[in-house]
């Protein structure tokens, strides 16, 4: 069959008109994979509990500490003193992202790696901690979090992991962390030769929540930074404004995944203070002639 010139152009229309169809259907049909394959609900679950750690309201009493932010502009006046100490509050949020990096992120990762070790990481962690201070918020928060872990995760989480246990017919990780902080809640109201420090408990629990280890490590670091911009808020070092720029600012998050990937497999034996004088501001808080935070 002899086509014209006008047919011959038609078909191509054709083809091409197909070819692009094809193409827009194998695309939604990637995405709709991609979707079912992102919200299954073990997803949905880490997804969950993500939620649940980094809300603001949880009640850790993180708010009442600024990490030694008020002590650190209380030893570093502006000169003149009506000049801003915004300055000063991002060297202090570098200084002490790398502080508790070096010091509790390791910590953080061996608690979700080796949850049945929990009490010696509690142990070793205190007795690495020799800043007053700092080792009382330490425990403070991290007991606030075995309050949260009883009184608010217990219940759901306890049985969800037996379930799945009896019904994979094997203990799973998970179960191994809920049996691990059961056994140290129990001995806490038994014995007194526990801390309770939030850093082992953090990747504990995290670890029961099934939150992906990174993202713990991240989430560990980012609530740090979380906490000593809203002191600077309330110290008027900052406006609300000014600290959402710096919670989403690019070199925030750069700095936090550096130090996690830095980190990543730092053993607690290699742990230790990268900022020594860091235990000088934060144990002068104690000092100050008058103070709005408890460190």
């Amino acid at each position: 069959m002899i086509t014209t010139n006008g047919d011959q152009k038609s078909l191509e229309d054709e083809i091409f008109d197909l070819e692009r169809r094809l193409q827009d259907a194998k695309a939604r049909l990637n995405y709709s994979k991609s979707v079912v394959a992102s919200s299954t609900p073990a997803n949905d679950a880490a997804l969950h509990a993500l939620f649940l750690l980094s809300d603001s309201a949880l009640p850790l009493g993180s708010f009442a500490f600024s990490s030694g932010l008020e002590s650190y502009l209380a030893h570093h006046k502006p000169s003149p003193p009506s000049a801003s100490q915004l300055s000063s509050f991002h060297t202090f949020l570098r200084l002490s992202l790398c502080t508790l990096a070096s010091t509790a992120l390791p910590y953080v990762l061996a608690g979700y790696r080796h949850p049945e070790d929990v009490e010696a990481l509690d142990n070793d962690f205190d007795a690495s901690t020799p800043c007053t201070v700092a080792r009382r918020a330490s425990v403070a928060q991290g007991r606030a979090l075995l309050t949260v872990w009883d009184r608010s995760f217990k219940a759901q989480h306890s049985s969800t992991t037996t379930a799945a246990s009896i019904h994979n017919g094997t203990d799973n990780r998970q179960q191994t962390a809920v049996d691990a902080i059961t056994s140290f809640s129990t001995t806490l109201r038994t014995s007194s030769h526990l801390n309770v420090h939030l850093a082992p408990l953090w990747g504990l629990v995290s670890n029961i929540l099934s939150v992906p280890l990174n993202d713990a490590a991240y989430l560990f670091l980012f609530s740090h930074a979380r906490t000593v911009i809203s002191a600077a808020v309330r110290a008027s070092v900052l406006g609300p404004y000014q600290a959402q720029a710096v919670l989403a600012s690019t070199e925030l998050k750069s700095r936090i995944r550096g130090l996690v990937e830095e980190g990543w497999d730092r053993n607690i034996e290699d742990a230790g203070q990268s900022v020594p004088v860091m235990d000088l501001w934060v144990g002068r808080h104690e000092k100050l002639y008058s103070r709005i935070f408890n460190s």
